[in-house]
């Protein structure tokens, strides 16, 4: 036991990214793990005598040091087929995930996620479980794994009923499916498993297909997210951003229909719940960030266009829709016209106008105005329910099953700015069902907690009661990254700031473990 003691202090003095006062193992000192295991089953011959498990003593009901080596050591050996080391791991992961239960229910945040993105390699034997340990060593008690991103599902091949290939496609382990293995695994060990989707992102492979080109959004620039010049959001790689972002035209029947086959075979795999991601249109750089036109807005798209055009309720209406739409503003010649091609109708009629406000006696420039205000306030009401109708749709067949869903935001992403103007995304989070959790990600960037801190108060004070707010947070323990405090900086004024808040998940596993990310991801399965 001296031997695998030495090993062990060897290890520890090698650590990377440790967490507050519980240093967790690198993932790539698995060789050294390996080694070990190897003298153990050769010393005793498969008869494992485990040291004892310490009790948690350190922050937010992570692990000791003691108990995380003893369940990594198990765990090697395990996979080695020694039956007695599997059921002495076996043991320690029920014992580890009871006490991580019940440490969190005299703690705060009661609920505790990790943001997680799985790859082929993960299975390998042990590597799923490998992961899930790493997450329970690290106090969590909820798991969002990535099940739809980057014009990517995670099904098996051979199970695949939708338009997007699968995550494992080309791999050896392209008939697994992972997300029924991590659900059930994650499971085993008292954790929650929710399936995390992107929305209205369907990704580039999906848009450049021949007979779904038609889906894609598109501006009254003639542009869509794959030509304009926007801003790509957070990815699990530190320091990177989301590639082949393509967003579709919510008001797209294809979209959706496409979109709902998926959800379905997602929930068949009865995950704990199922989180929705990128409902919004692309954030625009610079000046675009900012919708102070009609030609800003993403309501180009073929489907978007007719649905707008039938929210008019007269030929009138619908004729200045669409001179709208093409001149971007209307004149009086464009009102004299209408006398001309609709002398049966009086006003033009529109859904939410009010005609008694637009009167024939007022001078036609004050006419126009009036309309044309109008017109750029209809503009984006359409632009936003449809985010809205494309959430109802997609949460629909979660919660006919009984599982509850969540939408996930940004807490500026409904900004009005200026006068006239919003913000590019016209993300309507405070108009979302509060049946839905809400997942505000706080990923402010001013050096400290407080602009963190500022984005969670927003929502808080604008969500109706009983409605569950579980913020996000995105950073690294003991750490600052990308003008961002620690994240037990960030937790510690989180209970400060609003300590109501029972749950609460950080971005991403990836930032925290990138040794086991860039191994699991760069592995030949």
């Amino acid at each position: 036991m001296r031997l695998v003691q030495f090993f062990y202090l060897r290890d520890r003095s090698r650590l990377s990214h440790p967490i507050a006062l519980t240093p967790l193992l690198s993932y790539r000192r698995q060789p050294i793990r390996t080694a070990i295991a190897a003298v153990m089953v050769s010393l005793f011959g498969g008869a494992l005598t485990p040291l004892p498990v310490q009790a948690q003593t350190a922050p937010y009901c992570q692990q000791s040091l003691a108990a995380i080596d003893q369940k990594e050591m198990l765990r090697q050996v395990a996979t080695t087929g020694n039956k007695d080391a599997q059921k002495r791991y076996a043991s320690l992961i029920k014992q580890h995930g009871e006490r991580l239960q019940a440490c969190r229910k005299q703690s705060w945040p009661q609920k505790q996620a990790i943001w997680l993105r799985l790859y082929p390699c993960d299975i390998k034997s042990g590597a799923l479980e490998a992961v899930l340990d790493r997450i329970v060593n690290r106090g969590y008690t909820q798991v969002n794994v990535e099940a739809f991103y980057n014009g990517k599902v995670l099904l098996p091949a051979t199970d695949n009923p939708t338009p997007w290939s699968s995550v494992l496609a080309g791999s050896r382990a392209e008939n697994t499916d992972l997300l029924a293995d991590i659900i059930r695994k994650g499971h085993y060990r008292g954790l929650k498993v929710y399936a995390w989707l992107f929305g209205m992102n369907f990704g580039a492979s999906y848009v450049r297909r021949p007979d779904k080109q038609q889906t894609l959004a598109r501006n009254g620039l003639g542009q869509t997210s794959l030509t304009a010049n926007t801003i790509a959001g957070l990815s699990v790689e530190l320091g990177a951003v989301n590639p082949d972002e393509a967003f579709v035209d919510p008001y797209s029947l294809q979209a959706r229909q496409d979109y709902l086959q998926m959800v379905q075979a997602i929930v068949k795999r009865r995950p704990d719940g199922v989180l929705f991601d990128y409902v919004r249109y692309p954030r625009g750089y610079g000046a675009a960030s900012v919708a102070s036109k009609i030609q800003d807005l993403w309501v180009y798209g073929e489907a978007s266009q007719q649905t707008l055009l039938q929210r008019a309720l007269n030929y009138r209406g619908m004729e200045l829709i669409q001179r709208f739409l093409g001149q971007g503003f209307i004149t009086g010649d464009d009102l004299k016209d209408l006398n001309l091609l609709y002398p049966n109708e009086r006003e033009p009629l529109w859904q939410g106008l009010n005609p008694a406000r637009i009167t024939t006696p007022l001078p036609i420039g004050r006419r126009v105005a009036l309309l044309q205000s109008d017109l750029w306030q209809l503009s984006v009401a359409h632009a936003t329910q449809g985010v809205l109708d494309f959430v109802n749709a997609a949460v629909a067949p979660v919660q006919r099953q009984g599982i509850p869903a969540g939408a996930v935001f940004f807490s500026d992403g409904n900004l009005s700015v200026g006068r006239n103007g919003f913000d590019s995304r016209l993300q309507p989070w405070d108009r979302f069902p509060s049946s839905l959790e809400w997942h505000p990600m706080a990923y402010a960037t001013c050096g400290s907690a407080n602009c963190v801190m500022a984005q969670i108060r927003r929502v808080l004070n604008a969500a109706p009661p009983g409605t569950q707010v579980k913020p996000v947070l995105a950073g690294i323990w003991q750490q600052s990254v990308s003008n961002r405090p620690p994240l037990e900086v960030q937790m510690q004024a989180l209970q400060r700031t609003a300590p109501q808040i029972r749950s609460i998940s950080h971005f991403a596993y990836s930032w925290q473990e990138p040794g086991s990310d860039n191994d699991r991801k760069f592995c030949q399965p």
